[in-house]
């Protein structure tokens, strides 16, 4: 069924305000004024404006969904949210900051009017806000008209773990982070070692063209690609090396974006090693690089252990997800970071750090909820190249 015009009402609330939030949001079909969908979304520890912003990106997100041609009108008691998505207002606080931008894009090119109405008109969003505070849980209700799942997101939940063995008390809002391996480099198609401490090469030609697929597919996400189901990015983040800062760079560009830079997502360091290839390395080392294959703590001649290299990594992931906490965020790496957020989102063991292969601006996608839970959506996603 489709349906040309669309009403979202949305609430969000706090106790304590920062304290323990829900968002509410009731999809509504504005032909017949019957309810479509209801969105109730539990956000852990966050202030009533901020509810408020997630009520209206989860009413978005369900509406285009419905239809993304359809014409909206966004009703809520938040005078403050009408006001500033009305651009009458300033957003200040740096969270809602980060919001706004994500509405905004979501509303590009899109037909949405914005409405103050009185609380006690906004009783249903409301009052699902309040049943995700009381249960600490979210939920989707589909209650008229819902379209046919595409192959693309059948049995995809797009608020909470889609699997039912998962657990289910998640109390951390989502973050998708989307990992992305730099594009080819001299060394890479020279089949060199490449770490974190030895030269810096810049992309290749053909490690620029890699970049500028993977920024285009990522453009795409939200709205046109083959994951149009998953939220796009609001963020880029990368290691400080060359070759991912420039592929950060294709990115960014496309999203409209900042590329922040975080120095534990660096390489992992081989040390002697660098600039030779893997049959070079055997026969110039030839005892500790057979005891240095499936070592936990064996390193090249002044390199890295993976013991070593996994703290920095546990470290570099709780960075990303406190800083990016409810977003969706492009992380650019290299291989041996994007094993070890695999890895772990998979609670695996040191065999995680050389099972997965990761082929130069291959695309790997998991949703967190905090540090309770992982999914692993897509790895080594080569299709664009």
């Amino acid at each position: 069924m489709t349906f040309s015009q669309l009403i979202i009402e949305a609430d969000g609330g706090s106790r304590g305000n920062p304290g323990p939030s829900g968002s509410g949001a009731v999809v509504i079909d504005g032909d017949t004024g019957r309810v479509i969908t209801e969105i109730s979304t539990f956000g852990g520890v966050a202030t009533n404006n901020v509810a408020e912003y997630r009520a209206v990106i989860a009413g978005l997100k369900e509406a285009f969904r419905r239809n993304p041609e359809a014409n909206i009108t966004v009703r809520m008691d938040s005078k403050l949210v009408v006001e500033q998505m009305s651009g009458k207002w300033k957003i200040k606080h740096p969270d809602m900051q980060v919001l706004g931008i994500e509405v905004q894009k979501l509303i590009s090119g899109k037909s949405v009017s914005w409405v103050w109405i009185p609380r006690e008109q906004n009783s249903r969003a409301d009052a699902l806000a309040n049943e995700a505070m009381d249960n600490e849980t979210d939920s989707i209700r589909q209650l008229e008209g819902e379209p046919e799942p595409s192959s693309k997101s059948i049995e995809f939940n797009p608020i909470s773990p889609s699997s039912v063995r998962a657990p289910g008390q998640v109390t951390e809002p989502l973050t998708t982070i989307i990992l992305v391996r730099h594009g080819r480099t001299a060394l890479t198609e020279a089949h060199k070692i490449s770490g974190g401490t030895g030269d810096d090469p810049n992309l290749s030609r053909l490690g620029h063209q890699d970049a500028e697929s993977v920024a285009q597919l990522i453009g795409g996400f939200g709205s046109d690609s083959t994951f149009a189901h998953l939220p796009k990015p609001t963020a880029v983040v990368s290691s400080p090396m060359q070759r991912t800062r420039e592929t950060a760079a294709h990115i960014a560009s496309v999203l409209g974006v900042a590329v922040d830079t975080e120095e534990l997502l660096r390489e992992i360091s081989f040390g002697d090693w660098d600039g030779h290839t893997n049959e070079e390395v055997a026969k110039l080392w030839p005892e500790i690089f057979e005891s240095w294959r499936g070592s936990w703590t064996e390193s090249p001649p002044n390199g890295e252990s993976l013991e070593v290299f996994d703290a920095r990594i546990r470290k570099a992931r709780r960075i990303v997800l406190e800083k990016y906490r409810g977003q969706t965020v492009v992380v650019v790496a290299h291989v041996m970071p994007i094993r070890g957020f695999i890895t772990l989102a998979m609670d695996g063991g040191p065999a995680g750090y050389w099972r997965p292969q990761v082929a130069p601006c291959s695309l790997s996608v998991i949703r967190h909820w905090g540090e309770e839970f992982a999914e692993l959506v897509t790895a080594n996603f080569t299709a664009h190249l």
